[in-house]
């Protein structure tokens, strides 16, 4: 039977990102808004991780359908010269509503005159899954980096324009969309998943 994946987020870039990602499982992968579920969250935990269980747990005891998965993330920028902000406050950071071109300029602005071995930075994923018995099961990724000198590439969202990945000589927002998403925090934590979920529920 076709599983329903529940994905707590109303962020259509990452809605995409997490679609591309989990294409090949057999699931029908929803958005909040796509479920019919509005709830109100307070993220109030102290890393990713616990942050990211309270959105699917929150989310989890809204859902009416019978055996959905409800997956939630938290993830954010670390910048290791600015004791690692913006990291958990990173959608939050200079306010919600602030458009991310401004957020990457005080970043940037922030760095000024700050040399490339001390500019490393990394994104961090953590993925929580809250199962139909209620069980919850937490996933982590990353991928280091640097922070660029101005926004480069047009592929990303959020911090991904000035996230320089010397590994691949470019930041994540210049990398191709297929790339990004086997390479990304995001996949990585999906990917570690996806690993999960089939031990338990068996894959297609």
């Amino acid at each position: 039977m076709k599983r329903t994946i529940i994905f707590a987020t109303g962020n259509e870039g990452k809605m995409r990102e997490i679609r591309e990602i989990l294409r090949d499982m057999d699931a029908e992968v929803l958005s909040m808004k796509e479920a019919g579920i509005a709830v109100e969250i307070e993220e109030n935990g102290n890393t990713f991780e616990e942050n990211a269980a309270i959105k699917a747990q929150a989310v989890s005891a809204a859902v009416k359908e019978q055996g959905a998965i409800v997956l939630a993330d938290d993830s954010g920028l670390e910048i290791d010269y600015l004791n690692k902000e913006p990291g958990i406050y990173s959608a939050r950071y200079l306010g919600e509503t602030t458009p991310y071109a401004v957020k990457n300029q005080n970043l940037i602005d922030r760095l000024e005159g700050v040399p490339d071995n001390k500019r490393t930075a990394r994104f961090v994923c953590a993925i929580a899954a809250a199962l139909p018995d209620g069980e919850v099961i937490v996933t982590r990724g990353v991928i280091e980096g640097r922070i660029d000198y101005e926004e480069k590439g047009q592929n990303g969202f959020g911090y991904d324009p000035i996230f320089y990945v010397p590994e691949f000589g470019a930041t994540t927002a210049q990398l191709s969309v297929e790339k990004k998403n086997r390479v990304s925090h995001r996949a990585r934590a999906l990917e570690a998943m996806r690993a999960e979920l089939e031990k338990r529920f068996g894959s297609r």
